[in-house]
């Protein structure tokens, strides 16, 4: 028997003995004991009724507890059940015959052969994920992405270890099945198209499955008329099921699951290459060009270095523009701080013409975000807070304008 139906018990037991207790025979003795024995059968009744009181009290506190238990252990489990799932899936995607995860504050360079005087082909930011293939006298032969050469096996971790971070680590991830494929400002082919994405890039998903309230929440918050003026809302609501939304340069977009595939994957190395493109003949001075190279040179000391939104710091944390303006201010070139300033205070340039040094500019409709170019179809960027200072390809999104600043 539970401890609060006991006291229950115990409570009709006392109004019964109180009952008994007070009813003296005779009219004396009940002139003699009314008002004693109403003042007393009160206060047993207001007694009795607290203890009942309380007892129902704690009793359905009892079951809201228990209602509560059950609840925690119904999301517990389901949590457990979602972490498993979401594990299972993690070890799917993640196909690595030997994991190797880079464990480094910023990135690790990966060289053609074993030996710090080798060339330079490769990073690994931290968290990025290899294969080891072969190891011997402190170095580890990887692949990684497209990257296949050898970095100092002390920066790597592996085993147990690494399969443990690598669950922790691995972020779900749209890969592009198509060459170029639509984003949109809702989850509709109605919503206008926000911006276009490579096949040449992997894109994290900020959110996978979507609901009506989420997504009505997300409108109210931060959609204009002109993105829901032509959109049939309840078509959408009933088709966001075959949608998801996407986290770009702390930027958020729609895109169907048609055009993509959803894995969980870890950071991939990214390929460094010399430029091999002589640039043009206004800007073929030796001294130009060393300062180009100095530039990327430069540039490419922060890359792995936090993101920081209104940040300038190249080494404690900046957002995009803070980093292309750091850049530049480092060669005394003085530019606007904002990425739309410096895209009004730069040279228009084609892609047929672009150059090392040069600024990428993206944005739906008005430009958001900034890169600096490396060369070789690549860009490096203070991209958001997830990614810090990486490597891109300077297509990974469409840009509105390509600066020359010299």
């Amino acid at each position: 028997m539970k401890k609060t139906n006991r006291k229950i018990l115990a409570a009709g037991a006392v109004l019964v003995m109180a009952s008994g207790c007070f009813s003296v025979p005779g009219q004396a003795a009940h002139a003699i004991e009314e008002k004693p024995l109403a003042g007393i059968t009160l206060s047993l009744d207001r007694y009795c009724e607290s203890v009942l009181q309380n007892a129902r009290e704690e009793e359905l506190k009892a079951q809201n507890q228990d209602s509560e238990d059950d609840k925690t252990t119904v999301t517990s489990n389901t949590s457990d059940k979602e972490q498993k799932e979401k594990e299972e899936r993690i070890k799917l995607n993640l196909k690595y015959d030997k994991l190797g995860i880079a464990n480094v504050d910023t990135y690790l360079n990966v060289r053609a052969r074993a030996g710090e005087s080798h060339k330079i082909i490769g990073k690994m930011t931290r968290n990025t994920g290899c294969n080891i293939i072969s190891q011997k006298k402190g170095w580890s032969k990887i692949e990684s992405g497209n990257v296949k050469g050898y970095v100092k096996s002390e920066y790597l971790i592996e085993g147990k270890e690494a399969e443990e971070r690598a669950l922790k680590v691995a972020t779900l991830k749209a890969v592009v099945n198509t060459e170029t494929l639509n984003v949109r400002f809702l989850p509709s082919t109605d919503s206008p198209i926000y911006d276009q994405l490579s096949e040449d890039e992997d894109y994290t998903v900020e959110k996978e499955h979507l609901t009506k309230e989420f997504v009505s929440s997300y409108i109210s918050k931060h959609c204009s008329k002109r993105a829901t003026q032509d959109v049939n809302k309840d078509e959408m609501y009933d088709d966001l099921e075959n949608w998801v939304m996407l986290s770009i340069d702390n930027e958020k977009m729609f895109v169907s699951k048609d055009f993509i595939t959803l894995k969980y994957k870890l950071n991939r190395a990214v390929t460094i290459k010399q430029e091999s493109k002589k640039r043009s003949s206004s800007d073929s001075s030796s001294s130009q060009s060393s300062i180009y190279s100095s530039i990327v040179s430069y540039a490419m000391q922060f890359l792995g270095n936090r993101y920081v939104w209104g940040g300038t710091s190249l080494t404690n944390g900046t957002d995009c523009s803070g980093f292309t303006m750091g850049i530049y201010s480092h060669f005394g070139y003085s530019i606007p701080r904002t990425s739309s300033a410096q895209a009004a205070a730069t040279r228009s340039v084609s892609s047929s013409e672009v150059q090392i040094g040069d600024l990428f500019f993206y944005g739906s409709g008005s430009v958001s975000h900034v890169a600096l170019y490396i060369g070789n179809g690549q860009i490096i960027h203070a991209s958001n807070a997830r990614d810090g200072i990486k490597i891109s390809s300077a297509y990974y999104r469409q840009p509105l304008k390509i600066g020359r600043v010299m």
